[in-house]
């Protein structure tokens, strides 16, 4: 916590120290000439403590594929470059570059290190993942909403170790071993209990030197995640749970606190370079974390964040008034932040009366690329090759053809190519009368998680979709459900998009083709969307009639805020949506045929 708020204490201290260094100084001065010389010397007040910390990895063992492995800079000139970037065989590179010439070196992460995961670690639950985090040495990580896709038990697993309950160990006579560092979910209780799940928080220590963590993931989890995966738990509120373990923490002398949060904003930039604070501490990111980072108490030093998938480095000032360092390295292992937090041995806490030094060029944190000009990392190349020969009989099976980039999470418009594809896929497998008589399919944003590359980076050939990619669009392998709702209920949800929890940040549904409408963005709330305008297939809506709408599983539950979609009735429960995926694949892609990227002409939005 900054020196501020501990001035009446600290003042004590200090008059009591000088008394004491009075007293030692009649000695010293007694003594012989040279005695002085002849002790043991004693170590600087303070100490740099550099903090290295990413966040939302995704399992992504391999460079990210299209724009997903790319990140933005700004130039000297004011123009911007894509620069291609991640892979654990960098990014362990760069960490152990980066470290050389820190003694004290901790590296930490702010969640989702596994979930929608690649099918390398994805189709073995995360095993690779996990055994990559080890050999890289992270130090603690907080858990992220997609800790929670398998559920508590699988989670704890991760933690543990042990051979997979259903499909066993992968490797004859090997064993998972688990983490070697701690997961923290501070706000994650038991329902049965009341108690964390796992470690609220844990101390980093070396040489005197006492750094605590606090990890939480976002209260709303809840929402974003299927409701088997986060059966038997509560989330709870993430200032308040950090308050009340930083007040614990420092009732056992630990001093200085980062928070590892689970919940993240958005910079007015998206370039990882921006500087957050150009126009005042604060002022250059808006979303989430900024309310989080001004309550929580200014016992904690700085908030390592995540979830947004966006890069910054911003000061957000504490309940105080003090500047407080905030980060996120954005996702994919595409950057890494370097802190630096500069320890009082004396008051065990972390000196921020400025976060950053003198000079603006030379910040005491940054975001630095994980470039791929560099060295691979020649024991995460040999964990990557390993993994691979495991999956390969799967992985490299064509599914489907196409003719070029279908993007999907690449996509910034809220029409998305590859969201078009895979919701006319849904529909097209569950539209038989015997499949659920389905007239129209929802696609949720967040469950895309990649793009349709059509540059190979393996030995299929360019415009191969092999299963190992449309796995790493669609990883979550949800099951498709088929529902009754009404015309008034469709609305409603389609007004969810852009209203209530999703206002601020809307969440647009990807479409079947047949409906059609209006978004009007210069409006708020629900009133952005043009109700006169939904049609499917030419006819308007009729709020009366019911309708059989196909989505996944987690948007059937209510997911993401669409609590209309959550209301449906008559479910029938059919294949997965990767099974649709790659099904529609085959039906209309050959090799002599290949698909188009769809067009994006279901939404017309006006801003």
């Amino acid at each position: 916590m900054s020196a501020t708020p501990q001035k009446n204490r600290a003042s004590r201290r200090m008059l009591a120290a000088a008394a004491g260094l009075a007293t030692v100084g009649a000695l010293v001065a007694a003594m012989p000439a040279g005695a002085q010389d002849r002790g043991h010397h004693k170590p600087a007040r303070t100490v740099d403590v550099q903090l290295l910390s990413f966040n939302d990895l995704h399992g992504n063992l391999e460079p990210p594929a299209g724009s997903a492995g790319t990140v933005t800079e700004t130039q000297a000139d004011g123009t911007t470059k894509a620069i291609p970037a991640g892979g654990v065989e960098y990014l362990a590179s760069s960490l152990r570059t980066a470290r050389k010439g820190h003694p004290y070196s901790i590296t930490a992460a702010g969640g989702d290190m596994v979930g929608a995961s690649p099918l390398l670690s994805g189709l073995f639950h995360d095993e690779p993942t996990i055994e990559a985090l080890n050999k890289i040495d992270l130090d603690v990580t907080a858990v992220g909403n997609h800790e929670f896709d398998e559920g508590a038990t699988e989670l704890a697993r991760l933690q543990n170790g042990g051979c997979h309950p259903v499909e066993g160990c992968y490797e004859k006579d090997k064993k998972f071993e688990g983490a070697d560092f701690p997961y923290l979910a501070a706000n994650v209780t038991s329902e049965k209990t009341g108690k964390p799940i796992l470690k609220p928080y844990t101390v980093w220590k070396k040489n005197g030197v006492k750094i605590g963590f606090i990890g939480v993931t976002l209260e709303g989890t809840p929402n974003i995640v299927t409701a088997n995966g986060v059966k038997g738990l509560k989330f709870h509120d993430e200032i308040e749970t950090v308050n009340k373990y930083a007040k614990e923490l420092d009732r056992q002398g630990v001093k200085s606190i980062v928070a590892l949060i689970h919940e993240g904003g958005a910079p007015a930039s998206a370039s990882y370079n921006y500087d957050c604070d150009s126009s005042g501490a604060g002022d250059g990111i808006s979303g989430p974390i900024v309310d989080i980072a001004k309550g929580i108490t200014p016992k904690v030093d700085a908030l390592v964040t995540g979830h947004t998938h966006q890069a910054y480095v911003c000061t957000i000032p504490d309940p105080a008034g003090n500047p407080r360092m905030v980060t996120s390295a954005a996702s994919f292992g595409k950057l890494y932040t370097d802190t630096t937090l500069t320890y009082d041995r004396r008051t065990k806490d972390i000196v921020r009366t400025s976060v950053k030094s003198a000079g603006a060029s030379n910040p005491k944190s940054a975001n630095h690329i994980v470039s791929r000009d560099q060295p691979k990392a020649t024991d995460m190349t040999a964990l990557i090759a390993r993994w691979n020969t495991l999956a390969a009989p799967i992985a490299n099976k064509p599914q489907g053809y196409i003719s070029a980039d279908i993007n999907g999470r690449g996509s910034t418009a809220p029409e998305k190519p590859l969201g078009n594809l895979i919701a006319d896929a849904q529909l097209e497998g569950l539209a038989p009368a015997d499949k659920g008589g389905a007239v129209v399919a929802f696609m949720n944003p967040g469950g895309i998680r990649a793009d349709l590359v059509y540059k190979s980076t393996g030995s299929e050939g360019d415009g191969v979709v092999t299963y190992g990619e449309s796995f790493t669009v669609q990883p979550f392998t949800n099951m498709m459900n088929v529902v009754d709702l009404t015309g008034a209920q469709l609305i409603t949800a389609l007004q969810q998009q852009v209203s209530g929890s999703n206002e601020a940040s809307p969440k647009i549904l990807q479409v079947s083709k047949g409906l059609t409408y209006t978004l009007d963005m210069k409006k708020t709330g629900a009133a952005r969307v043009v109700t006169d305008t939904i049609k499917l297939n030419g006819a308007a809506i009729d709020p009366a009639k019911t309708y059989r709408v196909a989505m996944n599983e987690f948007l059937a539950g209510g997911g993401d805020g669409f609590a209309a979609l959550g209301q449906g009735t008559d479910k029938l429960v059919g294949a997965s949506d990767l099974d649709l995926f790659n099904a529609y694949l085959a039906a209309h892609s050959t090799a002599a045929a290949p698909l188009a990227p769809p067009a994006t002409d279901r939404i017309t939005v006006i801003q």
